[in-house]
């Protein structure tokens, strides 16, 4: 068998990455040079490595300090580890009197030494690594020797015919070929090797290849964590990634369609307001079967939002329970204030609607605009669930369309949390880091569909397309059109619905366009009232204010 020339490249990289870490700074001495560094080493079948080094340094009594690597990193962000046992130190046949620590991924054996050569014994296990069809055994027979080295010489006994033979040696970052190796030859039946001089930390390699089945390997592997590791594209991580992508894609959709999508409407939407002619070129509006503006602002978007009690608050007004009356200016640039007023409306009170009046207008009491927060905050929450309950009981959503929202947002919590937790485990202990992502963004994803508004029922569905058609109307009917003699109360009845589907501005220039004479018109709607001087040209601007003024003042509570 004639002697390899050149170094098994994998292994040699991987050492140059390593033990660029072994020079340490050295302890003070006296001995200054290692005569020699004579090996006799030993594999046995089952992968071990028994060394025997005879070291002679010279230079007078000191300490000789030598640190062995445990491990060995390699490609693919794995490295190997080493154990060493029975590590002893004798001069002269007597015990050395070693000291052995362990110092991070490091063994340190310190001997003390005089002029007579030490023999350091050790055993090694994990070097031997299986390859394909082979089992290699490589171990830095010099490494970490805080002294140089004159002459380093080694013979390795096989338990097994070899097939080839390597030797790296130099400075750590950058070892090249021994001075000579051989083996299998007949001068050299059994691996030898040659080099020398090493300065201080320098190594020497041995690398021995076996045939497979002839050595065991003894390798300890061990993955180490890293961002291209735990994020890896290869072709599982990505069809795992993929197909929970998928499948949670298609959970949403389902989700969306069971709890979030509509049912399907009859054909022709249910008439919720219209404008019904009133003689020629008159038209007067018409809400059908009760509507009340807040349940049509709650069946819109499932919630009960400040402008849906704004706009309960003025139909109230509207349809004589409350009057709202604006109050003189303190200056021209005061803020505007109105108190509310309690009346006897004919119309039945709807419960929430009750509630909200006995809040802002109790019996024999006047509230001013400025402490609505205060009346109106500590019963808001039950307007709020009153009104809920007023649109399932309509039959428009089959439960309140809050507790569905809420339901849904606290499981959507839920599985953020989880997922988090799972995407932290996979990133820190597998290479499935992307599907960790993908189940993080698929929790996301629920919550954010959870915001949508619930499903309606089918009459719901039905009257929510007749909103759209009112909305049209709001939007585009001609304000002039009102019936000779009834212009205000007509235009007063559209406001509560404008203010919650769209126009609201059209209609207030309506009610504006009607104060054709130059007379003040303070109590010209029995619904609102302005201070001395008001005309009814002014309600668009009062009536903006009021509105902005309630809704920041529910915003706050």
């Amino acid at each position: 068998m004639t002697t390899a020339r050149t170094i098994l490249g994998r292994l040699a990289a991987a050492v140059a990455l390593t033990l660029a870490l072994v020079a340490a700074p050295l302890p003070a001495h006296a001995a200054t040079e290692v005569e020699s560094y004579l090996v006799e080493a030993r594999i046995d079948a089952d992968g071990a490595l028994h060394v025997e080094a005879t070291i002679t340094p010279t230079g007078g009594p000191g300490e000789l300090v030598q640190r062995f690597a445990t491990t060995l990193p390699t490609t693919e962000s794995r490295e190997f580890r080493f154990t060493l046992d029975d590590v002893r130190a004798t001069a002269g046949g007597a015990d050395a009197e070693a000291q052995v620590r362990a110092d991070g991924a490091y063994q340190v054996v310190t001997i003390p030494v005089a002029d007579e050569p030490v023999v350091l014994s050790y055993t090694v296990r994990g070097a031997a690594i299986p390859t394909a069809e082979a089992t290699t055994v490589t171990w830095r027979l010099l490494q970490g020797l805080n002294l140089p080295v004159r002459t380093f010489e080694a013979n390795v006994a096989t338990p097994a015919p070899f097939t080839m033979v390597d030797c790296a040696a130099g400075p750590p970052g950058a070892p090249g070929a021994c001075s000579w190796y051989a083996g299998g030859t007949h001068d050299n039946p059994t691996p030898t090797f040659h080099d020398g001089p090493r300065g201080a930390g320098e190594v020497v390699q041995v690398v021995v290849r076996f045939p497979q089945g002839t050595v065991a390997a003894n390798a300890d592997v061990v993955q180490l964590w890293s961002l291209d590791r735990a994020f890896s594209l290869a072709p599982l991580a990505l069809a795992v990634a993929l197909g929970l992508g998928g499948l949670g894609l298609a959970g949403l959709w389902l989700l969306r369609r069971r709890f979030l999508s509509d049912a399907e409407a009859d054909a022709t939407p249910t008439i919720v307001g219209t404008f019904r002619p009133a003689g020629a070129g008159h038209a007067e509006f018409q809400v059908g079967d009760g509507v009340r503006p807040g349940q049509v602002g709650t069946l819109v978007d499932g919630v009960v939002d400040p402008v849906d009690v704004t706009a309960t608050l003025v139909d109230l007004a509207v349809h004589g329970h409350l009057l709202i009356r604006e109050l003189p200016h303190r200056s021209a640039y005061a803020r505007a204030e109105w108190e509310f007023e309690r009346r006897a409306g004919e119309r039945p009170l709807r419960p929430y609607e009750q509630t909200l009046l006995d809040a802002i207008a109790p019996e024999g009491e006047v509230v001013r605009c400025s402490q609505l927060g205060e009346c109106v905050g500590s019963v808001l929450p039950t307007v709020q669930s009153q009104l809920y309950d007023d649109v399932v009981e309509r039959g428009w959503f089959s439960r309140r369309p809050d507790a569905t929202r809420s339901a849904l947002t606290r499981l959507g919590w839920v599985l953020l949390g989880a997922a988090v937790v799972v995407a932290l485990l996979l990133v820190g202990f597998t290479t499935f880091g992307v599907a960790g992502l993908v189940l993080v963004a698929l929790a996301a994803g629920f919550g954010l569909v959870a915001q949508d508004t619930p499903a309606r029922t089918r009459d719901g569905a039905g009257v929510l397309s007749g909103l759209g058609l009112l909305r049209g109307n709001l939007l585009t009917q001609p304000v002039e059109e009102m019936p000779p003699g009834r212009e205000v109360e007509e235009l007063s009845e559209v406001l509560p619905y404008a203010i919650v589907l769209g126009g609201t501005d059209r209609w207030l220039d309506g009610l504006a366009a009607t104060d054709d004479d130059p007379t003040p018109d303070e109590t010209e709607l029995d619904w609102y009232h302005g201070p001395a001087g008001w005309h009814l040209a002014d309600l668009p601007d009062s009536l903006r204010n009021f509105v902005t003024t309630v809704e920041g003042s529910l915003l706050q509570r």
